[in-house]
């Protein structure tokens, strides 16, 4: 990972690395090696490009108080570290704030552009940032890359998003003799989601796209904070499973964070989100796993009031809460899969979506022994559910028949 300008391993390009300073050690490989022992994919964060702005507002001070008009220590130098704990380091290395600052005001995502009077990099910072990221690349060889970034990153501004694009996807099928690496952008065109995967950080689609997509959320901050935890804000396992759902249903990929603490630990409270989330997959799992979008979503109040994807970003939360109304679906070969994203009242559950579809042949709940009864009319298909649910959170009935 490359967070802003602190790179996460040993990087000859970058002397701020998590090997010279802070946890003197190297993390994405850590993290390399535990994923590949798991049998996981492992894939990478790089968030560098825009530090270039990020940390503009280390060349300005406080407005206030006995410090007001004392610059702020983004001009400092490496003579400056005499004596200091960075002493050896060049803190323009970490902040690159020897440039004019971005404009005033404007859209702050059009800056992700560098568009809107964002102070556009120098060549050089440029260039060194397609070495620090093609480090990452060719030492650690992830199969997703993730891009804080518009479109790549520095576009449109420089070409070297382009180039680590290209050396990405050559790699990956001189190793494997197809592509199979996973390169992600934000606020991508419908030409450019033919060649990334278009992310959506924090939010959803409104609809089933042609070609797959990403959301990334998290279940508290992007960096731990102590306040969520003893506050209770942290996003529940119930919460999780929905999104997921939802996400598959629309033929996305949930990427989800859990945000560990300074010494690489995650708290009880995350480990119980977690674990509840891996209990209910152990059950559901395969309601999600391989499968593929049916010819609609889902159906329930919730359905109608989606929030639009026009708005880009960040719209999670924005529709209604989901009911035991609310269903998603998936498929699977010529299995349908219905997720109930509550337990009905009454007992029984009414796929409408299901009304003229086919003739269903076989009806059963996931977590649950044995067929259950159902009746398929031009009301949908009503179904009888066993008097205990199976689980929390979620109830995906496994369809068969003429209904794919």
């Amino acid at each position: 990972m490359i967070t802003d300008n602190l790179d996460l391993y040993p990087n000859k390009y970058q002397k701020w690395n998590a090997t010279r300073v802070g946890p003197h050690k190297d993390i994405v490989g850590g993290w390399a090696a535990a994923a590949r022992e798991h049998g996981l994919a492992f894939g990478v964060s790089v968030h560098a490009s825009h530090a270039w702005t990020w940390y503009e507002a280390a060349q300005k001070a406080d407005k206030n108080g006995p410090l007001a008009g004392v610059p702020y220590d983004g001009k400092l130098t490496a003579a400056d570290g005499k004596g200091q704990w960075w002493d050896g380091l060049d803190p323009q290395e970490l902040y690159a704030q020897n440039h004019s600052l971005s404009q005033p005001g404007g859209d702050h995502l059009k800056k992700w552009d560098w568009q809107d009077g964002a102070s556009v990099p120098s060549k050089a910072y440029a260039e060194k940032f397609y070495k620090r990221t093609m480090a990452l690349i060719e030492n650690y060889d992830p199969a997703l890359v993730y891009f804080d970034d518009s479109v790549l990153p520095l576009w449109p501004v420089s070409d070297v998003g382009l180039r680590i694009a290209a050396n990405l996807y050559n790699r990956s099928i001189k190793k494997n003799g197809r592509l199979e690496a996973v390169l992600t952008g934000k606020g991508l065109n419908a030409e450019q989601r033919k060649c990334m995967v278009w992310d959506i950080e924090r939010g959803q689609s409104h609809a089933i796209e042609p070609l797959p997509w990403q959301t990334d959320t998290c279940i508290g901050g992007w960096h731990y904070d102590r306040r969520v935890y003893e506050n209770d804000r942290y996003k529940s396992a119930k919460t999780v499973i929905h999104t997921l759902a939802d996400v598959v249903s629309k033929n996305g990929n949930l990427m989800l964070s859990v945000p560990v603490r300074g010494n690489g630990t995650i708290d009880e409270k995350e480990r119980a989100i977690v674990e509840a989330i891996g209990a209910w997959m152990q059950v559901n799992g395969e309601a999600i796993y391989g499968t593929r979008p049916w010819t609609v979503f889902g159906e329930g109040a919730a359905t109608e009031s989606a929030a639009s994807n026009t708005a880009g970003n960040f719209n999670e939360g924005k529709g209604k809460p989901f009911t035991a109304e609310d269903i998603r679906f998936t498929k699977k070969g010529t299995t349908l899969y219905a997720i109930l994203l509550g337990w009905p009242d009454g007992g029984k559950t009414l796929v409408k979506s299901l009304a003229g579809k086919g003739k269903v042949s076989s009806v059963k709940l996931l977590g649950h022994e044995g067929e259950l009864v159902f009746h398929q009319s031009d009301r949908g298909l009503e179904v009888e559910l066993p008097a205990q649910a199976p689980g929390k959170e979620a109830f995906a009935l496994k369809i068969e028949g003429a209904v794919v």
